[in-house]
């Protein structure tokens, strides 16, 4: 996945990711239900994290009201499903443009516009793994977050 660029079409982006998050679903046996379908589409909107508040908000406005519960239920779901990935520098969600490939989350963010994009890296992920192996450590799960300029605020220019 890369930065978006700025003639990007972001309908068709949100429709590939639900059309890819309803594949594979389906296949693995999962169920995407509306809500969970809706809470996707809305991490989807931007590509900046968005918190399980701020959803709640945005599906209150589409009157659709949830319970903070119900809403963090979905999100355990698409986590669960590799749909989305946990920015825990912005206590918020990006979607997962590659859920059928096993990866870790290893996420770029722009400290100007708040965007953020994957990192596809697994040399960076094998060296990581190889070097916690080398200290006796078992990972499990790894996540990296590099802030930054994306190529749109860079080219306006330093900070």
């Amino acid at each position: 996945m890369t930065f978006p660029a700025p003639s990007h079409d972001h309908d068709h982006c949100i429709a590939a990711a639900l059309a890819l998050a309803e594949q594979e679903c389906r296949r693995r046996g999962a169920r995407l239900t509306e809500l969970r379908r809706r809470v996707l589409a809305l991490v989807w909107d931007s590509h900046c994290p968005i918190g399980a508040y701020a959803l709640l908000d945005r599906l209150g406005h589409d009157g659709r009201a949830a319970a903070p519960p119900t809403v963090y239920r979905a999100l355990d779901f698409l986590l669960d499903q590799g749909l989305i990935h946990r920015v825990p520098s912005r206590n918020g969600y990006i979607g997962c443009p590659r859920p059928d490939h096993p990866h870790a989350g290893r996420i770029l963010l722009c400290r100007r516009c708040g965007r953020a994009s994957e990192l596809d890296a697994p040399d960076l992920d094998a060296a990581i793994a190889a070097a916690a192996t080398a200290q006796g450590f078992h990972a499990h799960r790894l996540s990296l977050e590099i802030e930054g300029l994306c190529p749109a605020c860079h080219a306006d220019g330093p900070e």
